[in-house]
């Protein structure tokens, strides 16, 4: 009883860690269930035109920060003759890309790429301050004093940071603007700047940010100046997105927040008239492609079959394969009684046929094996030893997989050459065996364990070279655990097969 409880607790812990395994696999690398799953990936370009003054050059571009929504995938620079450095300015909390050069003159023109991948479950992490409020100046005292009435008169029709944002806005931008408001918009031409200097001055903290909207194909497309407006309740700080020209919050769907640096896109010394475009394409990438390509530099990832050599990859492909291969035998076996030529020999016939195509490989195998066993029955009659047997055979079979690979090339058959990935060793065993059988317990023993296991290895043959199970047995190795149990599950089971149940017939037909 207690080896019982230990052996039933063993597969119950070999279930359970393969399915955490596999589970924790798909919710930490976000691995899909199923193959063709496909992941967005945004590829975009920064253009930078400007004129070289003949002295160094420094120019530093700004990136996009982490943010919700969207994960980093690569990021690249082209720039013939120029220093390229990527800086993580940590004070002011922005990623930068620098270029510098000695010495330059004319027309410059320098790219930056990045590549990005829409995650929905990547949340950026919560704001932990509220950026700090800037003391603006106004340009005289009637600036001062209409900010002020502005502000007074959107504050009695407000409740939070956010609404008091859009009350100042609606006045903004009304058809017949007050007589406050004109006087500021002919002070200020830019609304967005405006609109910080109001709430700083209302104690409502604020953040400049450069937009690009993802749209694509989009070509020579410019940021598109938004402000940011924080909130504090009850210890939590949240923020909304707003455009100076309109009335509203803008929706972040589809919006890169590209500069949040509150500073400058780009950064030049050493050149003048610069301009920065941006232009975009959105591509459609296998997942396991994209998500293996998020991941390389993650250490637990980097320690997997996906960290090795594309060749050794396609190996292990295989390879993985061979447990739900002995899973169909073990239940074959176990459960139906179907009698095979070997124990796992149908499992090798198996991955013989996922390399031939299944027709093929069942026509090369019938007639290797026919041909092999009228020749062995000769042999037979010499009283030859077990090694010298065996080894004729093997040559037999090599010279008859030989004969059949020309005669197919020759007959135009290209599909018959597939026929030289059949184990030869495993064949000749086979022919052995069959032919030692064929002699003990004649031809119908031969033909059940030859058809037995023929119908072992196509399911075999169908179960490996499914897609779906070689996705899921490739990418989530915790399913070797779900196998083995299985199978120590299997090794347990003392009852009827199924094939046995017909010696009760005779029973069933008397009542």
């Amino acid at each position: 009883m207690k080896a019982r409880f230990v052996f039933f607790s063993l597969v119950a812990g070999l279930f359970l860690l393969g399915s955490f395994q596999t589970i924790q696999r798909h919710i930490s690398f976000d691995i899909p269930w199923l193959p063709g799953a496909t992941r967005t990936i945004w590829n975009i370009d920064a253009k930078i035109n400007f004129n070289a003054l003949d002295r160094p050059i420094t120019a530093s571009l700004t990136t996009p920060q982490a943010q919700a929504g969207y994960i980093q995938i690569s990021q690249n620079a082209a720039s013939p003759g120029y220093g390229l450095s990527y800086i993580d300015n940590n004070d002011k909390k922005t990623k930068q890309v620098q270029w510098t050069i000695r010495e330059a003159q004319g027309k410059q023109t320098l790219y930056y790429n990045i590549q990005l991948m829409v995650d929905d479950k990547y949340q950026k992490a919560p704001i932990s301050q509220m950026p700090p409020i800037v003391d603006i100046q106004y340009n005289n005292s009637a600036e001062l004093t209409a900010g002020k009435a502005l502000i007074k008169e959107a504050l009695k029709t407000s409740a939070d940071a956010f609404s008091l944002t859009r009350e100042i806005l609606k006045k903004l931008n009304a058809e017949a603007p007050s007589q406050n408001v004109s006087l500021l918009l002919t002070s200020n031409s830019n609304k967005t700047k405006l609109l910080i200097a109001l709430l700083n001055h209302a104690n409502i903290s604020t953040k400049f940010i450069g937009a690009l909207h993802l749209e694509d194909g989009r070509r020579r497309q410019h940021l598109q100046p938004l402000v940011e407006v924080f909130s504090e309740k009850e210890g939590v700080i949240s923020s909304q997105l707003f455009d100076a020209y309109t009335t509203e919050s803008v929706i972040r769907d589809d919006l890169l927040l590209w500069d949040q640096s509150g500073v400058a896109l780009l950064e030049l010394s050493g050149g003048e008239r610069s301009n920065v475009s941006f232009s975009m394409i959105k591509q459609e990438q296998p997942a396991l492609a994209a998500i293996i390509q998020k991941t390389e530099n993650a250490h637990l990832f980097n320690f997997s079959i996906h960290s090795l050599p594309v060749e050794d990859q396609a190996l292990f492909k295989g390879i993985l394969m061979i447990p739900l291969g002995v899973l169909i035998v073990v239940l074959m076996r176990v459960l139906i009684g179907l009698k095979t030529s070997g124990t796992f020999m149908p499992v090798l016939i198996a991955m013989a046929f996922i390399q031939t195509s299944l027709i093929t490989g069942l026509v090369g195998f019938i007639l290797l094996v026919a041909i092999g066993l009228f020749i062995r029955s000769y042999l037979s009659q010499l009283n030859l030893l077990l090694v010298s047997r065996i080894s004729t055979v093997i040559i037999m079979v090599i010279l008859l997989i030989a004969m059949f690979g020309v005669l197919s090339y020759k007959l135009g058959l290209t599909e018959g050459l597939k026929i030289t990935f059949f184990p030869m060793i495993i064949l000749s065993w086979t022919i052995e065996r069959m032919s030692v059988l064929w002699e003990e317990e004649g031809a119908k023993e031969v033909f059940l364990q030859g058809g037995g296991s023929l119908l072992v290895a196509v399911f075999a043959y169908f179960a490996m070279s499914n897609d779906i199970t070689r996705h899921l047995m490739f990418n989530f190795i915790g399913l070797q655990f779900v196998v083995m149990s299985f199978v120590l599950l299997l090794g347990s089971y003392t009852g009827y097969r199924l094939l046995e149940l017909r010696r009760f017939k005779p029973l069933a037909d008397q009542e």
